[in-house]
């Protein structure tokens, strides 16, 4: 079944206001999903190593959306290419970043790595820039680019030094990040027009990266001596809800209003997940931390902006194809 449609300009005023209240209670739900899932990857990798929280992460994550195919009644996706190009996609959108993540707050705060995860609009940019050829440079866009690297540097306290910072796990959160922005040109390349839904290309996706990591984790990590509570709730949690409902939500929400008001759930998911951290995992920050994290979201906003040319020979500039929406945190938003 296909997702809902924007409410019609004939709709009456208590309706639409009803549908616009829906969407936002279900953005909002999104941001707070997908700003925890850094809470409760920290939680997940005291119980168990950090390849089988992400495996479980997928796990959960797979049965959520495979639920969600059978009632729906959608098809899966046709076509050997369609399906080597999702496995692709499913390494560099999930089985990586998932993986890099964990082991990235073995040794980082569930802050520092939210906030390495907004910089997935930064990367996507630069890479955009070489990738795409629709992308066209802007002062604008270069700007925000520079802005937004200058705010990296500030939350890592380049002037310091790097002094007290993990080098090694926050340069796998920053990798898990360049992944997701790799993943999504990969995905905007190769997937779109494929004929398949939105969903039925997340759920094999996720499918696929599970599968991944079902055979990569038994070789790298020993079964857990005892199963504690917390870390196998925090696994369960970040698969159904961080990877299988979210992405649900995004795809409606996507549907209704648009993958450029979609986005914006990508600039709050750092600021819950900092008071996340705080709050209930008591991580100490310093001031060039939230400092540095807004302005890695105005740099991150910057390179989002389009701008038109007004000419009387050429039209403006064609919006490029919307990628599936097939990952948290991707052009619609970088989950962890």
């Amino acid at each position: 079944m296909s997702p809902a449609s924007p409410p019609s300009p004939s709709a009456p005023p208590t309706a639409l206001t009803s549908r616009l209240l829906d969407w936002r209670v279900r953005f909002g739900v999104l941001a707070l999903i997908w700003g925890f899932s850094f809470l409760l990857i920290k939680v997940g990798t005291e119980g168990f190593a950090p390849l089988q929280v992400a495996f479980g992460r997928l796990f959960f994550g797979t049965a959520v959306l495979a639920v969600a195919l059978v009632v729906k009644r959608d098809r899966l996706p046709r076509g050997a290419r369609v399906w080597g190009h999702l496995a692709v996609a499913a390494f560099l959108l999930n089985a990586l970043p998932f993986s890099l993540f964990a082991y990235a707050e073995l040794t980082i705060s569930s802050t520092l790595a939210g906030i390495c995860n907004a910089t997935t609009p930064l990367w996507g940019m630069l890479l955009s820039l070489v990738a795409l050829s629709e992308d066209r440079p802007t002062r604008i866009r270069a700007a925000g680019l520079g802005i937004g690297f200058m705010g990296v540097l500030t939350v890592l306290g380049a002037w310091q030094g790097f002094s007290g910072l993990d080098v090694t796990g926050t340069a796998l959160a920053l990798l898990a990040s360049f992944s997701y922005a790799v993943g999504w040109i990969y995905v905007r390349r190769t997937l779109t027009g494929t004929g398949a839904s939105n969903l039925s290309l997340a759920g094999s996706q996720v499918g696929l990266a599970a599968l991944q990591l079902a055979v990569v984790t038994p070789l790298f990590t020993s079964a857990p001596e005892s199963v504690e509570l917390m870390p196998l709730l925090a696994v369960i949690a970040l698969g159904a809800l961080g990877t299988g409902y979210a992405m649900l939500l995004q795809y409606g929400v996507v549907a209704e209003v648009g993958p450029t008001t979609a986005s914006m759930v990508t600039y709050f998911v750092p600021v819950i997940a900092t008071a996340a951290g705080v709050a209930l995992l008591d991580e100490r920050i310093t001031w060039n931390t939230p400092l540095g994290a807004v302005v890695v979201l105005a740099g991150a906003a910057l390179t989002q902006t389009r701008t038109s040319r007004r000419t009387t020979t050429n039209p403006p500039p064609r919006e490029p194809a919307a990628a599936p929406a097939t990952a948290p945190r991707e052009r619609t938003g970088a989950k962890a």
